[in-house]
């Protein structure tokens, strides 16, 4: 079935507009709820949110969709992306909502939704809510008696708090560590510092001023040029920056240096195997993960398993093989003994152990493997242009050209009529010939197409 609503991250597009609407989620809460409503008891949703201006629209929506149908409702208030999930297990609630859109900017807003597990539901779910919605959903609104209430859970941020504190090894502290911390004006704006400084860490925070418009603004995970200058300034140990929700991050040495997804993967996964918590011999990432990270975990005796780009995928495929590491270069990192979606917090928790207990700078610890050159470009053409055989036959010489030395990542954009040509290997001039041939086939052959 055509899926009309979810996309690869739950519901998501400009706010106030399909179908990000007050009477279109107001919708999707009845269909889920009568989805997730199995049993006698009295069932229960949870919302948390971001700090965009619409999430005061889309919330009440929520909350009435979910009443109308018999669920009672616990709203959480503006909390991590990851908290949803472990407060909808921790709460034994039915189904979990956040209303968010990540990295993007306020304009744009969303719904992740929850199973009772604690994940992100299953696309077969989505399709069945979808089914419902496309049905008549009145069908399901319960009678006057029977209708939900909504509560406030008033120690959300206690709790959130708390369980990511429990990432962190007990014998540990982050005493003497100057960190700097950068929310992104998003979810995590109290969440994170609190942490860090109940931690023990002279905490220096930043985008912790969320007015509903600069979520993401010059700041977080995605723009982390200000908090890479402001760990100089400061000479701080660490920067942390979150993104919107606070499933991303990126990290910055104590020279300013960024660290990205790939290296942290690293660093955890080497840790994790001298201490013995691998679950697997491995880790998940994506196709677009540099070859470096691939090279360095098989010194070490571990394979890296490469998922599509997402880092729903790279989820499905850890609890399909049962891996406990997984994450994307991009910075969401997946570690399933303590959270059941990408936790940017909790990853840099994770470093910081690494830190502490080995007295380590951050810029000689997370230098864990020497990257690959890689080299990314995005053509503007319709994905057929792949079908074409001059571009096939170019492809397959470059692969040959790059040989065992290098790989080569073709795809599609799943969101704009774009296709992505990656290329990395050992020589950057052999790299960027590989890339240019391959996109000037790509071009010619779009040009050359028939108008529609």
């Amino acid at each position: 079935m055509t899926r009309k609503y979810f996309g690869t991250d739950g519901i998501r597009g400009a706010a106030n507009a399909a179908p990000i609407t007050a009477d279109i989620v107001l919708r999707v809460a009845q269909a889920a709820g009568a989805q997730f409503t199995r049993g006698a008891h009295r069932h229960q949703a949870v919302i948390g949110k971001d700090t965009r201006l619409s999430g005061y629209m889309l919330e009440p929506a929520l909350t009435a969709g979910f009443t109308s149908v018999g669920m009672d409702v616990i709203l959480l208030g503006p909390v991590p992306t990851p908290a949803v999930g472990m407060l909808t297990r921790s709460l034994r609630a039915d189904l979990g909502v956040m209303i968010s859109a990540s990295h993007n900017p306020f304009q744009d807003n969303g719904i992740k939704l929850f199973g009772p597990d604690g994940y992100k539901l299953s696309d077969d779910v989505e399709q069945a809510i979808e089914a419902r919605l496309n049905g008549d959903v009145e069908r399901d609104l319960a009678l006057a008696g029977e209708l939900g209430r909504a509560r406030r859970l008033d120690d959300a941020l206690g709790r959130c708090i708390e369980f990511v504190k429990g990432a962190f090894p007990r014998r540990l502290r982050l005493e003497g560590l100057k960190i700097v911390v950068d929310c992104a004006n998003g979810a995590a704006y109290k969440v994170a510092p609190a942490v860090l400084y109940e931690l023990g860490a002279e905490v220096i925070p930043m985008g912790v001023n969320p007015d509903g418009f600069n979520i993401n603004r010059n700041c977080g995970a995605t723009s982390p040029s200000t908090m890479q200058a402001c760990v100089v300034e400061h000479g701080a140990d660490l920067g942390i920056a979150l993104d919107g929700d606070a499933d991303r991050v990126i990290l910055a040495d104590e020279q300013g240096n960024l660290v990205d997804g790939d290296q942290v993967m690293a660093l955890i996964a080497e840790a994790w195997l001298e201490s013995g918590r691998l679950a697997k011999p491995g880790v998940v990432a994506t196709v677009m993960s540099n070859l470096g990270l691939e090279r360095y975990l098989k010194s070490l005796g571990l394979g890296l398993e490469r998922a599509p780009v997402g880092d729903r995928y790279v989820l499905e495929h850890m609890r399909r093989h049962g891996f406990n590491i997984g994450g994307e270069q991009s910075g969401h990192i997946i570690l399933v003994d303590y959270a059941t979606t990408g936790d940017g917090l909790i990853a840099a928790l994770q470093v910081l152990a690494v830190l502490v207990s080995g007295n380590r700078l951050a810029s000689e610890a997370l230098q864990v493997f020497k990257p690959f050159p890689q080299l990314l470009r995005n053509v503007r053409c319709a994905a057929t242009a792949l079908d074409d055989s001059e571009v096939r036959s170019t492809i397959a010489a470059a692969e040959a050209e790059l040989g065992d030395g290098g790989r080569l990542v073709i795809r599609p954009s799943g969101t704009e009529p774009v296709v992505r040509v990656m290329a990395e290997g050992e020589d950057l001039d052999r790299v960027t010939q590989v890339v240019e041939t391959i996109v000037a086939s790509i071009e010619a052959t779009s040009e050359g197409a028939a108008p529609d």
